[in-house]
């Protein structure tokens, strides 16, 4: 089921969120987050200043939901096309905010106990932020929330992969299950909801595998104004959604 939301209403409490996170087994939220160009645009700031914006606006997101008790959290940082299309000047500034986030994540890891897992071809952006990458997985593997970054990822590219490996270990007779298991989010249950910032109303390659029987839930709020209301809104919307898989109730 999608749904649009187009007019602000009275958020629900945090209470009412969390009620809804446990009944309704919200376990893993997933965010598209577009619109950090358009922000900046919008206030004659260069791009760069959006992504800004929005590392916040998402640090700020992933700390909420953790204490809405919401156990998964997937975001689409940064997709291969981004890394391939975008100008150098803009990718830069994403290397940046990503390596100042990874090293605050390292500092804070006992405190935030979120476990950080990368989705995509995390070599595609060198060798030094690979091992960045690699080293934060390491060390927070044992953290109890989870944290899946999207970066240099592409769903088809992930199917692909996972049915390659599959191949190299000489399965021939593949099944759903030996897909999910080679997929980057073999360690997560599949995403319950996936939000979509800045009113475009489309996947763009994201958790292509994994968004089998996921609710979607668009938005025009741009990703550096999604806020704790936003968030409260998109819950909401879940909290009314049937959720059949394929059954009749």
């Amino acid at each position: 089921m999608i749904f649009r939301k187009k007019h602000q209403n009275k958020a629900l409490t945090v209470e009412e969120q969390m009620k809804i996170v446990s009944e309704c087994s919200l376990n893993h939220i997933a965010f598209i987050m577009d619109g950090n160009g358009r922000w900046a645009t919008s206030k004659a700031l260069p791009r760069e200043a959006g992504h800004t914006k929005g590392a916040a606006a998402f640090r700020h997101i992933v700390e909420r939901c953790g204490d809405l008790g919401i156990k998964t959290v997937t975001v689409y940082a940064l997709s291969t096309e981004n890394l391939k299309l975008r100008p150098q000047k803009e990718i830069a500034a994403l290397m940046r905010i990503l390596d100042s986030y990874i090293a605050e994540a390292e500092a804070d890891r006992e405190k935030n106990n979120i476990r950080f897992i990368f989705l995509g071809d995390v070599d595609g952006l060198g060798a030094e932020m690979a091992e960045k990458c690699r080293h934060l997985a390491n060390i927070t593997e044992k953290c109890d929330l989870t944290l899946n970054l999207a970066l240099n990822y592409g769903g088809r590219a992930e199917i692909a992969r996972a049915a390659s490996r599959l191949s190299s270990k000489g399965v021939t007779d593949i099944t759903e299950d030996d897909l999910t298991g080679e997929m980057y989010t073999c360690l997560s249950p599949d995403p319950d909801l996936i939000v979509r910032t800045a009113g475009e109303e489309r996947l763009s390659n994201f958790l292509l595998w994994q968004c089998a029987y996921a609710e979607f839930y668009f938005t025009d709020t741009l990703w550096p104004d999604f806020d704790d209301d936003a968030l409260a809104l998109a819950i909401e919307s879940f909290g009314k959604r049937k959720r059949k898989y394929g059954a009749v109730k």
